[in-house]
């Protein structure tokens, strides 16, 4: 199955305190132990590297790079249908943008799980929401 993580998972994994990252870790480790596979989009890709490259963090961002382009991760483009799902997202569930995104991005791209950290995404009812404990 595929998994999307949303960029805070990603973040957490790669640059988290370490009580997160550990969790992260943990959770990533089960998912490929259990055959399943992440996937991330084109807008995790964009997220995950403002702050690196914002404080000129070579090390993180080099490391968030080698985590966003594993062999085993899944990377998903944003076409047209994942900004028109979207829209319909915040029009009838009020999420932010980038939330609505990446849900629609899951969506799209036939996601059976959307992992993340971001409670109020929990009740969203059209993928199975993980909240990291």
């Amino acid at each position: 199955m595929l998994i999307y993580l949303d960029s805070v998972i990603c973040i957490y994994a790669v640059a988290g305190a370490a009580s997160f990252q550990a969790r992260a870790r943990a959770r990533l480790a089960r998912m490929l132990a259990d055959g399943d596979q992440p996937a991330i989009s084109d807008l995790t890709w964009l997220e995950c590297r403002v702050k690196p490259i914002r404080l000129g963090d070579v090390v993180e961002l080099a490391d968030m790079e080698a985590f966003l382009t594993a062999s085993d991760m899944v990377r998903m483009p944003l076409p047209t249908a994942v900004y028109e799902r979207a829209c319909r997202i915040r029009a009838v569930h009020n999420h932010k943008l980038a939330d609505a995104l990446h849900l629609a991005a899951a969506l799209e791209g036939n996601c059976g799980l959307f992992l993340t950290n971001d409670h109020r995404l929990s009740a969203f009812p059209d993928i199975p929401v993980e909240v990291l404990p």
